[in-house]
């Protein structure tokens, strides 16, 4: 296995100059009775948000993403970036935390320093972890691809040689939110002898079974396709549906997993249609309590939509949808609870993975459950202080 070698983060200036020059020819589509997002993003409101763009300093955001120490790695001929901080305290655990779509990496920037080093944001030394985030392949700097994506199963074998043979730790512990929940579900699942626990934000399943009447998107709705027991888990969290709307249906799951080629031709092209289908994204799914920039920072969502455009990784990143179910899960073992490592979850009531949790019970190995009211799909970004002490939690009980 080769060493991971570090990397700095620089964009060459000819596609910051083009990604402007792209922003600054935008043809916008006419609009109308689209005040409510109910036809999707509103022209005026990406008018916003490209001229947001066209005045962000790339420069300055490369500096914060240097803040970091960034390494690359290939494993098996696949790409892997991924930052890693040492953790400050008597006994850092090591940490792999996974993102999803349309995340990146960076989702999980606001928790790494007070999971790393937990005195210097008021906590307890003995919480700290070695804290390892990739970004998956095909997305952001885990890039260029030569070869289709495995999937979030094959992703998880990946995580484990990287923790292990490239970085060298024994046992180490993993969380999760959306693809990155199934990745960390399957070295729970696969590699519980190595794996010192997970932590998972909502709950989905290896083999979602939905519901025949299930609208595509909307499965949770329909329980996964898990039956209700007659008597309801005894944990109130467990026995609990959100107490507020779920997101609506989404297209991006048919396209991305039927057409994703077709759906890049335009958003490779396109800066601003990349960001609509993006931003989309993040209205529909955050805390509805909040305006999409106050459940994010601009700042934050531009750095975002930058990291897919000067990567040009959108069009490997859709293909995920597609990978997932080219490549169906396999079970390691046969053994209940499927998910042997001790497991922590945290439900969040406006995350859309959080709707459906009875049969997480018997499903995984749980030794905590908790809730928050906070924060919606994006949890980590949204409610990053409410994610570390989640994480925290779960893990004081397995140290």
């Amino acid at each position: 296995m080769p060493a991971a070698e570090p990397f700095t983060i620089r964009f060459p200036e000819a596609a910051v100059a083009d990604l402007r020059d792209r922003l600054r020819r935008t043809r916008f589509a006419p609009d109308m009775d689209n005040d409510d997002w109910s036809y999707g993003v509103p022209t005026a409101e990406l008018r916003r948000w490209v001229d947001a763009w066209l005045a962000f300093d790339i420069r300055a955001m490369e500096a914060r993403l240097n803040g970091f120490d960034n390494y690359r790695v290939e494993i098996d001929g696949v790409p892997i970036h991924f930052l890693h901080r040492r953790g400050r305290g008597p006994s850092p655990m090591p940490i792999i935390l996974t993102h999803g779509w349309p995340w990146t990496y960076w989702d999980w920037a606001e928790t790494v320093g007070p999971l790393a080093d937990p005195a210097a944001f008021g906590g307890d030394p003995a919480d700290a972890f070695d804290v390892v985030v990739p970004s998956l392949p095909g997305f952001g700097f885990s890039s260029p691809i030569r070869e289709p994506l495995g999937g979030p199963f094959r992703n998880a074998e990946l995580w484990r040689r990287l923790m292990t043979e490239v970085l060298g730790y024994d046992r180490f512990a993993a969380a999760g939110g959306d693809m990155g929940n199934l990745v960390t579900a399957q070295l729970g699942h696969a590699h519980p002898d190595q794996v010192i626990g997970v932590h998972l934000l909502g709950a989905v399943p290896f083999n979602a079974r939905p519901h025949p009447n299930a609208v595509a998107g909307l499965e949770w709705e329909t329980d996964w396709g898990f039956e209700r027991p007659a008597t309801p888990p005894s944990n109130p969290i467990l026995a609990a549906r959100p107490l507020t709307p779920g997101a609506p249906p989404s297209a991006h799951r048919l396209v991305q997993s039927r057409e994703p080629q077709t759906l890049a031709a335009g958003l490779h092209d396109s800066p601003a249609g990349m960001l609509a289908w993006l931003l989309k994204c993040r209205h529909f799914w955050r805390d509805h309590r909040t305006d999409v920039r106050t459940s994010f920072t601009e700042e934050f969502l531009l750095t975002t939509f930058s990291i897919y455009w000067l990567t040009e990784t959108l069009w490997s990143s859709v293909r995920a949808y597609r990978a997932r179910q080219q490549a169906p899960w396999t079970p390691a073992h046969d053994r209940t609870p499927l998910v042997e490592a001790p497991t922590g979850i945290t439900f969040f009531e406006y995350d859309q993975t959080s709707r459906s949790r009875f049969w997480v019970d018997g499903y995984y190995n749980l030794v905590r459950v908790g809730y928050s009211d906070r924060a919606g799909h994006f949890a980590p970004a949204e409610a990053p202080a409410v994610v570390v002490e989640e994480i925290r939690q779960t893990f004081r009980l397995l140290r």
